[in-house]
């Protein structure tokens, strides 16, 4: 059994919880699932729009499932009118493309709408096939759930979900001028919690959620760590040709913040930490970029510019470089280049894009909120700050400043603490759980036929 299925789990604010180390049942894996993932395409470029790390944790999960003899079909919908039906993504990892509402312009918050369409197109597929063709479904975020919930009920097969957020969760932690999520969601996340077989969790703080807020049944829950693309995330050959790479100052303090900018994400409690710091010591200015890689979303939409009048506001124009979003071999480059990767989010199930700057040889300064207390080992591979005021960032980046060998002494660590966050380990705790869930179901089927 895989270490990364949790075998306990701590409330804050309750008893503690027990999560089971392993499941009882027989041994056999799925051989092939379906795996639904209604809003964001593992197509897309990550950073864009909806797309982030969940759309990395789906691609990078699929292809190590696939290469421990696992198929996976990947059912997205369609956001342009020239994609084919189907493409392969990875020997054994097939993206299906389903007719959905129209293609361009349609906002998450639209999607609930299309989900009867999106369950056809997936009916659609499983209908061409032969019986029995997929053993389980995968769902992962809440819309693509209620799909799931239909799908492995007529198809007579388990479900496994993966919340990666929960609405209950962000609106306990909104960020100023955040819009809560709506009581849809609430509404169907609890009936997913109650349907599905197993629900994974990426941390043991996200499990005690799951009971806490939505009353699963912890012997269901399993905890999962994602992982992260060992080879591509590295610290290669340096943070000094990073920088020259990237027309970088060689000697600089370089904060990073890398992600979707939206209040959620609080890419602006960065910037306020940055001004705090300038005003504390002018020197910097001369040694200090502050780059912004990713494009806006979510609420970040409404107001787009809103972090460039910001920085402007605050005086740090000449320092804060606006990047869009990159692909994932540039961002290895952008997180090696970095002295720090700066995450002040309000909200994060696990925050992959931290053990991603880990591995290639970054420290990380977090906020102390979801996943990220497990993702970095505080004052060894970074510092956690709780709360979110830019001065407590602003001492944090102040540390970094007055030592810079605190930067390669802490990136050395934060690689070696990124080496157990491989994915062939989250794909291997996955499968279990998917083993357990095919177990548990065919004891029931035989219980109800018996």
């Amino acid at each position: 059994m895989s270490q990364y299925v949790s075998r306990l789990g701590s409330t804050r604010t309750g008893p503690r919880i027990r999560f089971p180390g392993s499941f009882p049942g027989s041994s056999r894996k799925p051989r092939r699932i379906a795996m639904l993932s209604v809003h964001t395409s593992p197509l897309h470029q990550p950073g864009t729009g909806d797309a982030g790390g969940m759309n990395v944790y789906i691609v990078e999960l699929a292809k190590r499932l696939a290469a421990i003899n696992i198929e996976v079909e990947i059912f997205t919908r369609a956001t342009t009118g020239s994609l084919p039906p189907e493409v392969e993504l990875a020997p054994g990892v097939l993206v299906r493309h389903v007719d959905a509402g129209p293609y361009e312009g349609l906002a998450k918050e639209d999607l609930p709408a299309q989900l009867c369409a999106f369950t056809h197109g997936v009916m659609q597929a499983w209908a061409g096939q032969r019986p029995g063709y997929y053993d389980l479904v995968h769902s992962h975020y809440w819309l693509s759930g209620q799909v799931g919930w239909l799908a492995a009920q007529r198809w007579g097969v388990p479900l496994v979900h993966a919340m990666h957020t929960m609405a209950k969760v962000k609106n306990a932690a909104l960020a100023e001028g955040d819009t809560p999520e709506p009581a849809a969601r609430v509404i169907g996340e609890t009936q997913i919690v109650h349907a599905s077989d197993r629900l994974i969790a990426n941390t043991a703080e996200e499990a005690d959620e799951l009971v806490r807020f939505y009353d699963a049944d912890p012997s269901s829950v399993a905890v999962v760590h994602p992982g992260v693309n060992l080879d591509r995330f590295r610290p290669a050959d340096g943070r000094a040709a990073a920088r020259a790479r990237l027309g970088l100052p060689q000697d600089a303090l370089i904060p990073l913040f890398a992600g979707r900018i939206q209040p959620l994400k609080a890419p602006d409690v960065l910037l306020r930490a940055v001004a705090v710091l300038l005003d504390r010591d002018p020197s910097l200015r001369s040694r200090i970029v502050v780059p912004v890689v990713g494009g806006p979303s979510g609420s970040g939409l409404a107001k787009p510019e809103g972090l460039q009048k910001l920085a402007a506001r605050l005086g740090i124009a000449d320092v804060v470089r606006f990047h869009p979003p990159v692909g994932q071999d540039r961002l290895a480059d952008w997180f090696r280049a970095a002295s720090v990767l700066v995450m002040p989010s309000y909200s994060e199930s696990f925050g992959l894009v931290a053990i991603e700057a880990q591995a290639a040889g970054t420290p990380v300064v977090a906020a102390a909120v979801g996943g990220l207390p497990v993702a970095v080992r505080d004052g060894v591979s970074g510092f956690l700050i709780p709360g979110h005021d830019p001065e407590a960032y602003a001492r944090a980046l102040e540390r970094f400043a007055q030592a810079p060998e605190l930067v390669e002494r802490m990136g050395a660590a934060a690689a070696a603490h990124a080496q157990s966050f491989g994915w062939d380990t989250a794909a291997s705790g996955t499968a279990d759980v998917y083993t357990a869930a095919l177990a548990d179901h065919r004891r029931r089927a035989r219980t109800h036929h018996g």
